[in-house]
């Protein structure tokens, strides 16, 4: 299995600096910065592939963002015997409440108990088995 990198950027198309130019334009820019610091050392020195994960606070998504899910649905698809469209919307679904939750926690911060710690959320490899068997798991129930 190939490894994967990932890096996610969510940003602001109303800002001033985003708001002059078109939604795709804004993404396809975003994406290639993120290129740019990031994919001559995973090829390099890792010996891997780099995906930039582009969305946008409106729900817009990257290109890039775009090919990953569907090629990551494709594979949990045909490894656990599930309809494309089920384990497309399962993925979307997840994405979206993940997104939203990491948005009201930056409005509001977290408001959990003080003595935890709260988790980093940085880039990291996606494990394809550990979302097979997430998804396994929630198809089941």
């Amino acid at each position: 299995m190939d490894k994967i990198y990932t890096d996610v950027r969510i940003f602001n198309p109303l800002a001033p600096t985003n708001s002059a130019i078109p939604l795709d334009t804004a993404l396809k820019r975003h994406e290639e910065e993120k290129k740019r610091c990031y994919n001559e050392r995973v090829l390099e020195v890792e010996q891997s592939s780099f995906s930039p994960l582009v969305f946008s606070v409106t729900g817009a998504m990257g290109g890039e963002a775009e090919k990953f899910y569907r090629r990551l649905a494709l594979l949990l698809a045909t490894r656990t015997n599930q309809s494309y469209t089920d384990t497309i919307r399962y993925i979307r679904q997840r994405l979206a409440f993940t997104l939203l939750r990491t948005t009201v926690i930056s409005l509001r911060g977290h408001r959990g108990n003080k003595l935890t710690k709260t988790r980093e959320y940085k880039s990291e490899l996606i494990d394809i088995n550990l979302l097979y068997n997430t998804f396994n798991y929630n198809l089941s129930n």
